[in-house]
C-alpha cells in the first residue's frame, strides 16, 4: 500500500515505523529537516521537506497515486486543507485527518466530501480519554480494550502473591469458575512472550491477558489478584483537553478535583464543568497537596503536556499516601523508565492513538486494531467472510486453523453472543474473531487468513 504520512512528531513516526516493517511504500512529509534526518536513517521510508498542504509537496510525495494520505501534523488547519487538496487534484481515496479542537468536531457536517473530505477523523484527546475511563472502571488493570462495541474485553492485570490461581495451571482456570469462560491470550514473563497451553502455570509478577465478555471481566480479575476496591477519590494534575474531557466524563460518579496552573484555565473550567472542584496551583506543591488529602486519594492522574512535571508529581503523590497514580507520557522512551514502579501505569497517547490509524490501514475486513504492551503486540478484531471454499476460516474449527506464529485466537462475537474460542469452535461467515499477536511481523500472515477468495465473489 502506498501511504503518504504528513507530520514526522510522535504520532507520525511511530506510524510510519509500524508501517514500513509491513512491506508498505511510505513517505513523509514535513518542514523540519532533522526529524525526517532521523526517520530516514532510521527506516526503509522516502521524506519529503515542505508544506504538506501544498500541492506541489503532495505531488513530489506521490500522491497521484497514493492509496491514502494521513495528515497527523501539529495543526488541525493544515491536515484538513491536505486532505481537501488531496481529494480535489489528487482523488486521493482513504483520507486520514487528526483534528484536536472540539470546535471543529462538535459540527454535524463539516466533514464529508461535499465540505471537508475527511474519511476518518481521529481525535487524540478523546481517543485518551477513553482509554483512561476504561482503567478508572477496573482498579487493578494495566489495560482495558473494547471489542464489538464493549460486548467483549481484553484485560491485562499484573499476577499478584495470594491471587487463587497464582502457581495453578491455566486449566484450572474453568475449574475455579465453572460458570465464567474466559481465554488467557498471551503471558509476558520477565517482558518475554509465554504462549499459553493448558499446563503454563502462572508466576507472581506475569503480566497476564485474558478476554471474557464485559460481565465477566471482573470475576477473572479476581482469579489472577486480590480484587481492587472501587476508586471514589480522584485528583487529577492539568486541566487541558485531556483533563476537562475525563472529568467531564467521570464526575457524575466519582468525587473529582483538578490542580490547574492558569487562572483563565481554573475560570474556564469552573463555568464548564458540574460537580469538579478546581484548584489553582501547581501538582508539585506539597503543601496544596496536603491540604487536599492526597493520602486519601485513590488515583492521582498527571495529565499535563509536560512529560517531566507529569512524571515529578506522580512520584511526590506516591510518596505522599496516594493509592494509585496514572502519567501520561508523550517521550516513548520514558514509558518503560517509570511503569511499574512508583508510577503504577504510564500512558502513552501516541501509542493509543496508532491503534485507531492502524484499524484503517490493515487489509482484510479488520474492524479495530489495538497496541498493547507499549506497541510490542497487537490485538485485533477481524470479521470473517466467505464459505469454506472461499476463506481459510469460516467452516474450520478454531484448533484446525493453520495460525501465525505467536497468533492467538481469543474469542468469537456472533450476533450479540460471545463465544470465547477452544479448539473445537467452528467460526461462521460474519463472525467478529479477536485476535492477539505476540509477533507484529506476522500480521500479513494474519491479514492473507481474512481475506476471502475469488470464488466468494
Amino acid at each position: 500500500m502506498k501511504i503518504i504520512i504528513l507530520g514526522a512528531g510522535q504520532v507520525g513516526g511511530t506510524l510510519a515505523e509500524h508501517l514500513a516493517s509491513e512491506a508498505n511504500d511510505i513517505t513523509v512529509v514535513d518542514t523540519d529537516g532533522e526529524r525526517l534526518r532521523d526517520l530516514g536513517d532510521r527506516l526503509d521510508i522516502r521524506t519529503i521537506q515542505g508544506h504538506g498542504s501544498f500541492p506541489t509537496v503532495l505531488r513530489q510525495a506521490g500522491a497521484d497515486d497514493a492509496d491514502m494520505l494521513v495528515a497527523v501534523t501539529n495543526s488541525d488547519e493544515t491536515n484538513m486543507v491536505a486532505c481537501q487538496v488531496a481529494y480535489t487534484l489528487f482523488h486521493t481515496p482513504t483520507k486520514i485527518a487528526r483534528v484536536r479542537e472540539t470546535a471543529y468536531l462538535s459540527r454535524a457536517g463539516l466533514f464529508d466530501n461535499e465540505a471537508i473530505p475527511v474519511d476518518v477523523l481521529i481525535s487524540p484527546e478523546q481517543v485518551v480519554t477513553n482509554y483512561i475511563k476504561r482503567l478508572i472502571e477496573y482498579p487493578g488493570a494495566l489495560q482495558v480494550i473494547d471489542f464489538a462495541e464493549g460486548k467483549a474485553q481484553l484485560v491485562g492485570v499484573r499476577a499478584y502473591y495470594g491471587g487463587p490461581l497464582v502457581g495453578q495451571e491455566l486449566r484450572q482456570l474453568r475449574a475455579h469458575m465453572p460458570t465464567v469462560d474466559t481465554r488467557v491470550a498471551a503471558i509476558y514473563r520477565r517482558n518475554r512472550p509465554i504462549t499459553p497451553q493448558g499446563d503454563t502455570v502462572i508466576e507472581a509478577d506475569d503480566e497476564v491477558f485474558f478476554i471474557a465478555a464485559k460481565a465477566h471481566i471482573r470475576a477473572v480479575m479476581s482469579e489472577m489478584r486480590r480484587l481492587e476496591d472501587s476508586y471514589k477519590r480522584i485528583v487529577i494534575a492539568g486541566g487541558g483537553n485531556v483533563g476537562e474531557r475525563l472529568a467531564e466524563a467521570i464526575e457524575s460518579r466519582y468525587q473529582v478535583k483538578i490542580i490547574e496552573k492558569s487562572a483563565a484555565r481554573c475560570r474556564h473550567l469552573s463555568d464548564s464543568l458540574d460537580s469538579t472542584v478546581v484548584l489553582q496551583g501547581s501538582a508539585s506543591d506539597r503543601d496544596l497537596l496536603l491540604e487536599e488529602n492526597i493520602d486519601a486519594t485513590d488515583i492521582f492522574l498527571a495529565l499535563t503536556n509536560d512529560d517531566e512535571a507529569n512524571i515529578m508529581s506522580s512520584l511526590l503523590a506516591k510518596r505522599m499516601g496516594a493509592r494509585k497514580v496514572m502519567t501520561l507520557i508523550n517521550n516513548p522512551a520514558y514509558v518503560d523508565l517509570v511503569q511499574g514502579g512508583d508510577i503504577d501505569i504510564a500512558i502513552s497517547p501516541q501509542l493509543a492513538t496508532i491503534g485507531t490509524l492502524l484499524t484503517h490501514v490493515r487489509r482484510g475486513d479488520i474492524v479495530s486494531v489495538h497496541s498493547l504492551r507499549r506497541g510490542a503486540a497487537e490485538a485485533i478484531e477481524a470479521i470473517a467472510h466467505g464459505d469454506s471454499r472461499s476463506s481459510k476460516v469460516v467452516g474450520r474449527r478454531v484448533g484446525d486453523i493453520d495460525m501465525p506464529p505467536g497468533t492467538t485466537i481469543g474469542a468469537i462475537i456472533r450476533d450479540e453472543e460471545v463465544l470465547i474460542a477452544h479448539g473445537d469452535t467452528v467460526i461462521a461467515s460474519g463472525d467478529h474473531v479477536i485476535l492477539f499477536l505476540v509477533d507484529k511481523k506476522h500480521i500479513r500472515d494474519v491479514e492473507r487468513l481474512f481475506q476471502a477468495g475469488l470464488t466468494f465473489f
